[in-house]
């Protein structure tokens, strides 16, 4: 009878670390987050997401913001994805101290130019998502439109 335990348990262990198929998503921006979130917390230098306008229109954001290191497209087609480079300071600690969702499909966060929330004190920016396209608040505000706010990053 041991055995078998100790059979069944191996058994049980077995495949921890091979990635789940494709799986669903209901919000792809804080699956984006996530892996981000993740990827800086282990240390990781790249990370790869699955393809879509608005997840490379924010990376560019966050590149041009300095919290990327790059952006790589990979594979063509719908097999398309986002290689992102992370960026560590001297001491190998990651650039994004955090990054919130605000705005979920559940309840959306709308804001105008004038009334644009800050990130600690400026420390910090907003994506915006506005009819000009993706960008951070101080663009949004300089332009004077208004927006969705997906996400800060700090």
């Amino acid at each position: 009878m041991p055995e078998k335990a100790g059979i069944a348990r191996f058994i049980a262990g077995r495949g921890k670390g091979e990635l789940v198929g494709v799986m669903s998503q209901a919000d792809p921006i804080a699956e984006l987050l996530t892996r981000l979130r993740n990827a800086m917390r282990a240390r990781y230098n790249q990370v790869e997401v699955a393809h879509s306008r608005l997840r490379e229109a924010i990376c560019r954001v966050l590149l041009a913001e300095g919290f990327l290191a790059g952006i790589e497209t990979a594979d063509e087609g719908y097999k398309k994805k986002l290689v992102l480079s992370l960026r560590y300071s001297a001491a190998r600690e990651p650039i994004i101290k955090g990054i919130e969702r605000v705005s979920c499909p559940s309840i959306r966060r709308y804001a105008g130019a004038r009334t644009m929330p800050r990130v600690s004190g400026g420390l910090g920016v907003h994506v915006v998502t506005t009819p000009l396209g993706v960008m951070t608040d101080r663009e949004a505000r300089h332009r004077n439109v208004g927006g969705e706010v997906l996400f800060k990053v700090w």
